[in-house]
């Protein structure tokens, strides 16, 4: 009696994970992000040490593009630190970047695969510099783009993964659906 009931549960846990199926990219689809990033071109020195990137992200579908697509608009914000241990003269520096920045992004939705969101994009952005470090360190605009993709485990949560030159050379993470 207790194998079939156990066949039963293990058979209607099966039936109901292979009908949750998550819908590709569309117009109105909200997504938070949420990653840690490593390397990056924000730093510019030979440091001691530095932080990961830490990042979250926004974006919302806004229009369908001809062809197989969704152009994306949102926000970013990161930040990352470092540090120099300077022994000779007994000096330590530090500084830190935060990121904020407005980014577009084309996601394809020609696959037949819907678990899968593929994108690639371009931000805006404006680094912040703060820190006692070098006086040719300041605050400036900025330029990235990025490629990346997002594998949805369920109908809202997804882990993602993008390439990009600018505050992350890699960045993994969780996705939000909403």
């Amino acid at each position: 009696m207790k194998t079939t009931k156990n066949m039963l549960l293990f058979a209607a846990l099966f039936c109901l994970v292979s009908t949750i199926r998550a819908q590709e990219f569309e117009v109105g689809t909200n997504v938070i992000n949420a990653g840690i990033g490593v390397g990056g071109y924000y730093g510019g020195y030979n440091t001691s040490t530095e932080s990961p990137v830490f990042s979250a992200s926004y974006e919302r579908g806004v229009w369908d593009m001809p062809g197989p697509g969704v152009i994306s608009l949102g926000g970013y914000i990161g930040y990352k630190k470092f540090t120099y241990d300077d022994r000779y003269y007994n000096y330590d520096y530090s500084w830190s970047y935060t990121v904020i920045g407005a980014r577009g992004a084309y996601h394809y939705t020609g696959f037949d695969i819907d678990n899968l969101d593929l994108y690639g994009g371009a931000m805006i952005s404006m680094r912040i510099y703060s820190g006692d470090a070098y006086s040719d360190l300041n605050s400036r605009p900025g330029a990235t783009v990025f490629a990346g993709g997002r594998w949805y485990f369920s109908e809202s949560f997804a882990g993602f993964a993008e390439l990009g030159y600018g505050a992350a050379y890699l960045t993994l993470g969780a996705s939000f659906r909403f």
